[in-house]
């Protein structure tokens, strides 16, 4: 079914929408319209009696996987993108994410591995059999993806944070080769120095 509805807001919520919602002016209705999809799902699902929620953290989170599912195209969001939307710190977002990656956890599943795929598909590594080098924005990803080295093998090395880096990650070969074969991914050549 489509719907159309319209709204009205001032230049400066038109820009600060469009700064919070990380698009230009020009996308801001088609950005607006996955959020819409999202909170009308929402609504549904309490009209129908799906989802009778009576927490504050329910509604926040049940929000959220709303979100992950229609408006970030079914990639887990970092802690920043949720706390520019839900007006939260930057601890209360980690722990959000982490609800929703848990509480939704059989929803999720494959948003998580969608997200843990697109991330490791940009992993570097310097030289033949060296370490791979990781950006990840999100604490709640670098746990799941040592969440799953567990499950392979508790002997594998952990995803660690590189010393001196704020949000570079160091994948072990033998850990990075186990998670490469458990997401189907093709090998890493080494990048030309």
């Amino acid at each position: 079914m489509e719907i159309t509805t319209t709204i009205g807001f001032d230049g400066t919520a038109r820009q600060d929408l469009a700064t919070i919602l990380g698009c230009a002016d020009a996308d801001l209705e088609q950005t607006l319209a996955a959020y819409s999809a999202a909170a009308l799902d929402e609504y549904i699902a309490m009209f129908r009696g799906q989802k009778v929620l009576k927490r504050g953290s329910d509604f926040l989170e049940f929000r959220l996987s709303l979100l992950i599912a229609h408006a970030f195209g079914g990639v887990i969001p970092d802690e920043q993108r949720v706390s520019n939307l839900f007006q939260t710190s930057a601890t209360e977002s980690r722990s959000l994410i982490r609800a929703v990656m848990s509480k939704y956890q059989y929803q999720m599943r494959s948003f998580v591995d969608q997200t843990l795929t697109t991330l490791l598909a940009r992993a570097e590594c310097e030289e033949e059999g060296g370490v791979y080098y990781l950006v990840i924005q999100s604490q709640n990803l670098v746990d799941e993806l040592n969440r799953i080295l567990a499950s392979i093998d508790g002997n594998l090395p952990p995803v660690a944070r590189k010393k001196g880096s704020v949000a570079t990650f160091e994948i072990n070969p033998s850990s990075y080769e186990r998670l490469r074969v458990k997401f189907n991914l093709p090998l890493v050549a080494p990048r030309p120095q």
